[in-house]
């Protein structure tokens, strides 16, 4: 016997969008703008697995002494091309079923169904960007043993001012590059309490009052992305002196970017042929993403990547030829 379908239980593109795109615009705050611009979000068509973005390398001794007493030939300086790699990202939507008269039941119908729908789906895209952004730049500057301040000689070594300031020192003299922080939450709370505890002159004040720590003029991402953290660890050799490794980032502008490389798509459909009508949805789209002076090992971390090869460090190859023209710095505490 032929399977039917229920057309008058329909998804409402736009309630659907509508409340997908509410839900977005709350998140997009922790991209662009609040960010300073470290963490960035947009949208562009992109076919392929890879995105390639070729660049100069900076041309060492492009300025130099000009010898006075010489006539002699010069030599040319090579002009070098480096290329940066984003990858993509394939991800689905559900599917996620559920028997129509149970909407019914608490009196909502389909449009309010595919609004509710549409918001958690927004939530849950930009939480994943957000976390795959942040565990994709940690793993580059983490792989890069010049931007890695690692405090974590002792089971006390939790963030403070002083370990800000020696994260920022990874930088040298372009540490004013350095436009944002982005920290686990247990992170940021260390930070706070020690402004109260060493009552650091309008710190603790704007700690308790304000709500942020002295930070240096630089806005703070508090998310408690997985990739921000290590597994528990041994710190001291005995069993019950175990703790986790967290990592703080300081971005520069542009550190790690997520494309909307695919248009998504989403369908709805009603399932008969069981003792109830199920409504199903289902969806798809892509995004890429890429670290800033670094670009992704096509040949080991490949297409398509688990999140576990994405928060790989060996899979993000430095192509810039400074440390201090990458994503920015890492440090990591306990």
């Amino acid at each position: 016997m032929a399977t039917g379908k229920h057309s008058d239980f329909v998804l409402y593109d736009d309630q659907y969008y509508g409340g997908m795109y509410e839900s977005v615009s709350q998140f997009v705050a922790s991209f662009n703008g609040a960010s300073n611009g470290a963490l960035t979000l947009q949208q562009k068509k992109l076919i392929g697995s890879y995105s390639k973005e070729s660049f100069i390398k900076k041309i060492a001794g492009m300025v130099s002494r000009r010898d006075l007493t010489s006539v002699s030939t010069a030599s040319d300086l090579a002009v070098t091309l480096g290329e940066m790699i984003s990858v993509k990202v394939n991800r689905k939507i559900g599917p996620v079923g559920q028997t129509i008269g149970a909407w019914r039941a608490i009196g909502q119908d389909s449009a309010e169904m595919s609004l509710k729908i549409g918001r958690m789906v927004g939530e849950e895209k930009m939480a994943d960007y957000l976390n795959t952004a942040v565990a994709c730049t940690r793993a580059a500057i983490a792989n890069t043993a010049e931007l890695l301040y690692d405090a974590t000689g002792t089971a006390a070594a939790t963030l403070n001012h002083s370990r800000l300031i020696s994260g920022m020192a990874k930088f040298g003299d372009r540490a004013n590059r350095l436009v944002a922080w982005v920290m686990h939450s247990k992170a940021y709370f260390d930070l706070m309490g020690n402004a109260v505890t060493d009552k650091i002159t309008n710190v603790a004040d704007v700690a308790i009052y304000g709500g942020s720590p002295g930070t240096f003029n630089k806005p703070v991402i508090v998310t408690d992305a997985a990739g921000l953290m290590t597994a528990a660890v041994d710190v001291s050799g005995t069993s019950n002196d175990v703790a986790a490794k967290y990592d703080t980032l300081g971005l520069v502008a542009g550190a790690g970017g997520i494309v909307e490389s695919e248009e998504e798509q989403i369908v709805f459909d009603t399932i008969t042929g069981l003792e109830q009508l199920i409504g199903r949805i289902q969806g798809e789209y892509a995004f890429n993403v890429g670290v800033k002076g670094y670009k992704w090992d096509t040949t080991y971390g490949g297409a398509n990547p688990t999140d576990a090869a994405l928060a790989t460090g060996s899979n993000w190859d430095q192509v810039a030829t400074s440390v201090k023209d990458c994503a920015g710095v890492c440090i990591r505490t306990f």
